[in-house]
């Protein structure tokens, strides 16, 4: 009776539904497999960018060593021995600054800004061609007497540049060591024609004044005193390294020697931490993705357990039936992880290709950086995680046979 030709198409429709049922979760944790390490291909990549741009904007203007006095906002050119720090192996060449909070007028638009009179060897190094905005002021770039505003700088304070009646700025800068009185101005006051307008990060771009550094000293009323000094290296050099031997020749107590790093820490750190975070996020979807591959092995037994005891009772030992499904959890796994990147980076190179992504408010190309070091965290990380879903719900499995 229980061979009945309804019971056999009842057994046979429940296999194949079982079949379906488990091809349907294999493929599902394939999937899941694929799209979050895809996804962890094209984020860290786009940190990547992100860092790198972020490097780019700051340490272009920030010169790769800064050398301040640690109390005094100005120090003497002559309380350092220049000729000895230009020779210090790894030195490209050292630039004067002034420094000072300004206020500048245009019409009946105030607005505060920082002064930073700088030399054109400052200027050269930090590649001012590249970030003036429609290559205006080039001229007075060539002719070492220039002033640049920052681009946000000048939109707000509405300046015409670029054209012969390019507009004047009013400059308001303090007197030093003068008691105010009544009548008495407690600033030095100046014209100055902007040449043009440069583009570099938000701060710069929203406070910065550059002038010439002789013509930024005669009105601050500095005689030979400067605000810092900015030292650029030759490539290959370590900034760290240039650093100490700096530190040798002025010492540790009297001047504060800092690399671009150190002066743009937080924003350094704060962008590797995010990059931190969105990493272990996706490991733990990752993780919630590996139980389709459990449900897939555990459902993958039921279908074949007929087919299991039937192999042990011809000699078949527990060992060998842990490698057969430990196995087959990592091939669904690998599978995932080999299309996961191979997808990933093929979307890498459509952005870098293509540049379909925008980002909002600057009208950049989304950056893209592919690195051998993200290959191998990525692969070495879900490679671990998937041996561990494959390995012990199979060793569970097989246990409880």
């Amino acid at each position: 009776m229980i061979n009945t030709p309804l019971y056999i198409a009842k057994r046979y429709l429940w296999s194949k539904g079982k079949r379906n049922i488990v091809t349907l979760i294999s493929r599902i944790s394939l999937f899941g497999v694929l799209i979050i390490t895809a996804a962890l291909v094209v984020l860290l990549s786009a940190f990547n960018g992100i860092e790198k741009m972020i490097e780019q904007l700051y340490s272009e203007f920030d010169p790769p060593i800064t050398i301040q006095h640690v109390q005094r906002k100005t120090f003497f050119e002559n309380e350092i021995d220049m000729h000895h720090i230009k020779a210090i192996p790894g030195i490209k060449s050292v630039s004067r600054q002034v420094e000072e909070v300004i206020v500048l007028r245009h019409e009946q638009k105030w607005i505060n800004a920082k002064l930073y009179g700088v030399e054109k060897s400052f200027l050269s190094d930090c590649h001012i061609q590249k970030h003036l905005l429609g290559g205006i002021g080039q001229n007075a770039f060539f002719d070492g007497r220039f002033a640049f505003v920052g681009a946000e700088l000048m939109q707000n304070l509405k300046i015409n540049i670029g054209s012969s009646t390019a507009d004047e700025l009013l400059i308001y800068a303090p007197k030093r060591n003068v008691k105010i009185r009544l009548g008495k101005a407690p600033f030095h006051t100046t014209r100055l024609a902007i040449d043009g307008a440069v583009n570099f990060n938000q701060e710069v771009n929203a406070t910065a004044l550059m002038w010439d550094f002789q013509s930024a000293s005669n009105l601050l009323g500095y005689d030979r005193e400067i605000s810092k000094l900015y030292i650029a290296l030759k490539p290959g050099y370590n900034g760290q390294e240039v650093k100490a031997k700096i530190q040798q020749v002025i010492g540790k107590t009297t001047f504060a020697v800092r690399t671009n790093l150190e002066k743009n820490e937080l924003i350094f750190r704060t962008s590797k931490s995010e990059r931190l975070v969105v990493f272990i996020i996706l490991l733990f979807v990752f993780i919630l993705a590996a139980f389709n591959l459990v449900a897939s092995l555990t459902m993958l037994y039921v279908e074949k357990k007929d087919s299991v005891k039937l192999l042990s009772a011809i000699g078949m030992t527990k060992n060998d039936l842990f490698r057969i499904f430990f196995y087959e959890g990592l091939l669904i796994s690998g599978a995932g992880i080999f299309f996961g990147l191979i997808v990933g980076y093929l979307a890498c190179i459509l952005q870098l290709k293509s540049e379909i992504l925008i980002i909002p408010g600057a009208n950049v190309p989304f950056p893209i950086v592919c690195s051998l070091s993200d290959f191998i965290l990525i692969s070495s990380s879900v490679s671990a995680l998937s041996f561990i879903f494959s390995y012990f719900p199979v060793r569970l499995i097989v246990k409880s046979a």
